[in-house]
């Protein structure tokens, strides 16, 4: 009367199935230590011995000093990381507005000076050294840029 008892695990494709799980699991925990770790030496908030402390606990006894540290500290991760997101990308659009000069092209400069001629703020000899400033200011900069633009293209 012995009938053989056969597990989810005896079977190759369910082995699989649970090899694959638990590898993911493991890469899982890794992304949440490592992303613990980044929090703890972002947080301006906290003191040096804070970090200290919060990274021992984390790395001394991974599994409750990681569980800890989300419930005490989880709902700020969020926002820490939002405000340095929001922070790096003020710095790169305030670098590529210096970077770009602020200048408005020439066709913006042409139509807020033509629109001045129509409204009678600027006569036709002004409009036309204006127009001719613009078109000479812009041709300079594109010899400027022509021959970097020749060398990016020869590459």
């Amino acid at each position: 009367m012995s009938t053989a008892t056969y597990l989810a695990y005896d079977f190759p494709l369910l082995s699989m199935f649970w090899t694959m799980l638990w590898f993911f699991l493991w890469i899982m925990w890794f992304i949440l230590l490592f992303r613990i770790i980044v929090d703890i030496f972002r947080d301006d908030q906290l003191s040096g011995w804070g970090k200290a402390g919060w990274l021992l606990f984390v790395i001394l006894l991974p599994f409750l000093g990681v569980l800890v540290y989300v419930i005490a500290r989880g709902k700020n991760m969020g926002h820490r990381e939002i405000a340095q997101a929001r922070a790096q990308q003020e710095a790169f659009d305030s670098y590529i507005r210096d970077t770009a000069g602020g200048r408005a092209s020439s066709a913006d400069e042409l139509t807020k000076l033509a629109r001045l001629k129509e409204s009678g703020a600027i006569t036709e000899e002004e409009f036309q050294r204006a127009k001719a400033k613009i078109l000479s200011d812009s041709a300079t900069a594109g010899a400027h840029q022509e021959p970097q633009s020749a060398t990016a293209a020869g590459r």
